[in-house]
């Protein structure tokens, strides 16, 4: 029996092969908070009949199905590969670094047509006995990281779901040795592209992926479920970098609203030779949104300043990931 509590608590996730096919979990994830859950969409008759003063309990239909909400989590060094490769959109195999127990994930921008995931979540009663609930066809509409002073690097995947059944069995959770990045291994780096330089003074950042889809693709002969979302608008990604005051190169950034490279890196312990996990994304072009430095008292000036991602016509964003993983 688990804990009759949160503390029972566990997130599955697999790769389907078909949209909204039950595909059993296979990699499990250490999450902080969860809210997915069915919406259901119903239809009540309003007939009249002689006498009746309420609507008729055997008359009301569902129409609709499907499900949505968060997944928030620690970013760690194993087991992200399967929710990365579902937001950027590219098939990511592995790739071992020389013969060492270094792999290494490129999840390049594309679309994410064909990238569905099943998520069974187990929730526990007060008994200890734990219900299952199994997402199909999760599809991940946009995604948050963010680190700051002292903390972990966090992250929020907005989710999608064609259905929620709670007939396949709860999957025995397993889940490897893993640890979570961090400040202390946080690095920024604008510049030119591929030539970035380390920004100082860097106290927080935060970067937001959002992959708008048509999600509400229902169509008679689907027993009231939806479609496969498909990509309905541009990628939207946007972002903060929050830090003292110690030079005006972002400043600048922002006043002549140039173009710069920006890489957010975590680097962690070395796993072998001279490779080390890593977790980096990677924005070819991006534009300072605002906000110029304002002093608003005695303390050192900490100017936050929002950005925009582009394309800079040549190279697409990608989120790099260091790790031991021999598969997603």
């Amino acid at each position: 029996m688990a804990i009759g509590s949160g503390l029972g608590a566990q997130v599955g996730i697999a790769a389907e092969s078909t949209y909204g096919t039950y595909v059993a979990p296979t990699k499990f994830v250490e999450f902080t908070k969860e809210s997915l859950q069915l919406k259901k969409v119903t239809a009540q008759s309003q007939g009249i009949a002689a006498n009746r003063l309420l609507a008729l309990a055997a008359r009301r239909v569902v129409t609709q199905r499907s499900g949505a909400g968060n997944l928030e989590m620690e970013v760690t060094n194993k087991a992200m590969g399967v929710l990365l490769q579902s937001l950027m959109g590219t098939s990511v195999t592995p790739v071992q670094q020389a013969a060492t127990a270094a792999y290494l994930q490129t999840h390049v921008l594309a679309d994410t047509v064909g990238k569905s995931l099943t998520i069974q979540k187990g929730v526990p009663l007060t008994t200890g006995t734990v219900t299952r609930k199994n997402f199909l066809g999760c599809k991940v509409i946009s995604a948050e990281f963010s680190c700051e002073v002292g903390g972990m690097l966090t992250a929020t995947f907005e989710i999608d779901s064609k259905d929620c059944e709670e007939t396949s069995v709860l999957a025995v959770a397993t889940y490897p040795s893993m640890a979570p990045f961090h400040f202390a291994q946080m690095s920024l780096k604008t510049g030119v592209y591929a030539s970035e330089v380390a920004r100082n003074g860097i106290r927080k950042v935060s970067v937001k992926i959002e992959r708008p889809q048509a999600t509400e693709r229902y169509y008679a002969g689907q027993s009231g479920t939806k479609a496969e979302p498909i990509a309905n608008d541009l990628v939207k990604i946007t972002g903060s970098i929050e830090g003292d005051y110690v030079d005006t190169i972002l400043d600048d950034l922002h006043t002549s609203d140039a173009t710069t490279a920006l890489v957010w890196d975590f680097t962690g312990p070395l796993i072998a030779a001279t490779h080390y996990e890593r977790f980096t994304v990677k924005l070819p072009a991006i534009k300072i949104d605002d906000a110029p430095p304002t002093v608003e008292g005695y303390d050192v000036v900490k100017p936050t300043l929002s950005f925009t991602g582009l394309y800079d016509g040549t190279n697409q964003p990608s989120i790099e990931y260091m790790s031991t993983d021999i598969t997603l």
